[in-house]
Order: C-alpha cells, then structure tokens, then sequence
C-alpha cells in the first residue's frame, strides 16, 4: 500500500545493547512498506545492524549513551546511577544535535525508542518504551523519585507509544502498567524482528540448544565464560552466538557446538525456530521474539540490571519462560528442571500486528 506524498521519518533507537535497534526492524520495514523514508540514527554497531537487515537505506550518525555494568552484582545498581549525570549530558547533547539536523534531514516526523533528547518544538514527535515503572533496585520510595523524573522527559514529547499490550495477559507486567501513566499513551502492541517467520511456521525444532548472548560489557564477556565450559559437557547439538563481532572465538571447538561472533537477523531467524531450547538474556526485545516464536527458553537476566531482573522474575512466575541467576548458573540443572516447567504461550500473534494500525493512525496526521 503504497502512498502519494512520501513523509520523511526520523527512528532513533537507544543503543542499550542491540535490543532497541531490533525492535524497530518491523516499524523501518512497514514504514518502508507505505512508501514512507525511514531516517535511522544510530551509532556504528547499530549502522552495521540496519545494513545488514536492509541494505540501502537512510543513516545518520548519533553518538550512543554506551552504558556499561559493574562486573559485581550487588554494585550493580549502584554503578548504573552513578553514570546518569553523563546519561544527562547525553540527552541534551542529542537534543541540540536534533535542533541543529532537523532542517537538512527535512524530516515530517520522529520515532524515539528511549531516546529522551531527540523531542522538537515543530515537528511531531513520539517517544517508544516499555518500561513506564522504572526499577531502580531500592524500593518503592525511589522507584517514584525516578518515575516522576521519567515522566517529566516523556511528557516532552507529543505521545508516548508503549510497547506492550494494554491488558493481561502482557508481557511487561508492571513495568509497563504502572498505578498511574503520562499523558497522551498508546499501548501499540508487541515488536519483533521475526514476525515473519512466525507467520510462516517453518523449521519444525531439532532440539537443539541454541546460546544466545546479548548485552552491555563486561557482563556479556562474564556470562559467555560460564556458559561455554558449561556446553563442552553438555550432551547434544549446541549452538553458541556470543552476541559480539569483538568476541574472541574459542579454540578447539568440539564436534557437537557450531560456534558464531554474531549473526544477522536472517540466520539467526530459522535458528531460533528449530531450536528445542533457547539460552539468554531476558531483555524485552529478546523476549519479544521469543514469544512471537513460542519458544522454550531460560532467561538469565544481567545482573544489577533490575529490569531484566524484575521481567525474568515476572516471566517465570507467570509461567512463561523458565528464569535461573547468572551466579551459580548450572545448565544441567536448568534444563532438567524445565522438563516439568509449564511453557504457557505467551501472546497471540495479532499483538504483532496492532503497531501498524498506531503507525498509519499517526503517519495520517503528519
């Protein structure tokens, strides 16, 4: 479906490991779909992403909030707060970077996911999230200190879309449907990359144990060390993606692992759905995919990053997904513990689709 006057649109994803910039494959491609131009603004990791996925395609860059986790789990938190005076400079330096493009770009609308500074005093902006109730790790009295705070960078845009769906069953739980909302919400349903291929239904799974690591250093490094002494003794196929092209691949790799850096979206697309069950991290985007997939999966969250925390927690006592800690992480005892978990289906598939309805609605009006 095809349109007659072509909208110039801004989609700037954080760069809080790659989940962000995943998630906004299908609204670039639907975008793409309506005859609309898609402007990405992203740093050097998230551009080879883009290309990779679309080929020739519109990039500018924009300098990323690089955030890293202390490598101890208990100064986790503590170590996240600390950088938010330089996450501070980052929001005003992105804001003046939008003022001083805005022009040259000639952009007719844009689409921040979590980026706090990319709002325009003229052109229509929106801001894209999941997570309304921030958990900061130190109760309920700081949680409100931090979610006033948010609001008050929401409220500058023109609307906040949230990317879940707005009753039960969800997969947000109370990050996404707190007491109280900004103003001018849309719950848009969910986002994955691989909404195709659960369209499609093909690749029946082989059983095997797919790896799949993801996140900020140093705990991505951390976590792929305990997994990899873990699968040498592991007994069947395995399937290691260490989420990084800066990994160092291992040596000596045995007969019954397939080891990769990293992987575009259209391998490892037919990888997850063969898989019999998948390893990693709960962050939303990855959850996002492996629910529209209907994946078996253990979550293990980040440590010190309170929302993989709190979602791993959430998942697992809805039973979703299976959940078990970074520290003392035992593969064996988790995959014979999930042979009696649950695995409920998480979302019917038309929750994929109710972002095209919002993106039309809002492109409308532009």
């Amino acid at each position: 479906m095809a349109t007659q006057t072509p909208k110039r649109i801004l989609i700037a994803p954080l760069d809080w490991g790659l989940g962000h910039t995943t998630r906004c494959v299908p609204l670039i491609r639907y975008i793409l779909s309506l005859g609309h131009i898609p402007v990405v603004a992203c740093n050097e990791s998230q551009r080879s992403f883009i290309e990779e996925t679309f080929g020739a395609i519109d990039i500018i860059h924009l300098n990323g909030y690089d955030i890293t986790y202390s490598k101890w789990n208990r100064f986790g938190q503590i170590g996240l707060l600390s950088q938010l005076s330089r996450i501070n400079k980052c929001i005003q330096d992105e804001y003046k970077w939008l003022q001083e493009q805005a022009k040259a770009l000639k952009l007719d609308g844009i689409i921040s996911d979590n980026r706090y500074g990319l709002f325009h005093p003229v052109i229509p902006s929106v801001i894209m999230t999941h997570q309304l109730q921030v958990q900061t790790g130190f109760g309920n009295n700081a949680d409100r200190v931090i979610q006033k705070m948010h609001y008050k960078y929401l409220n500058r845009f023109g609307g906040t879309w949230v990317v879940d769906t707005p009753t039960v069953p969800n997969l947000g739980g109370k990050l996404s449907h707190p007491d109280r909302l900004p103003r001018d919400v849309n719950y848009i349903g969910l986002l994955s990359q691989f909404e195709d291929l659960a369209a499609a239904h093909l690749n029946p799974e082989d059983g095997t144990l797919l790896i799949l690591l993801s996140g900020p250093e140093p705990q991505r490094t951390t976590l792929s060390k305990i997994l990899w002494q873990q699968v040498l003794q592991y007994n069947g196929n395995v399937i290691f993606i260490d989420g990084s092209d800066k990994a160092i691949a291992p040596e000596n790799i045995p007969p019954h692992i397939i080891y990769h850096k990293r992987l575009t979206s259209k391998k490892l697309g037919p990888l997850l759905q063969s898989a019999g069950t998948v390893v990693c991290r709960s962050g939303y985007s990855t959850i996002m995919d492996l629910a529209v997939l209907n994946k078996k999966a253990i979550l293990i969250p980040t440590p010190g990053q309170t929302e993989q925390e709190y979602l791993g927690k959430y998942l697992h006592e809805q039973g979703v997904f299976y959940c078990a800690k970074q520290d003392g992480f035992d593969l064996n005892k988790a995959m014979n513990e999930t042979a009696g978990f649950r695995y409920k289906p998480a979302m019917p598939e038309d929750a994929y689709l109710v972002y095209k309805e919002k993106l039309v609605e809002w492109l409308s009006t532009l």
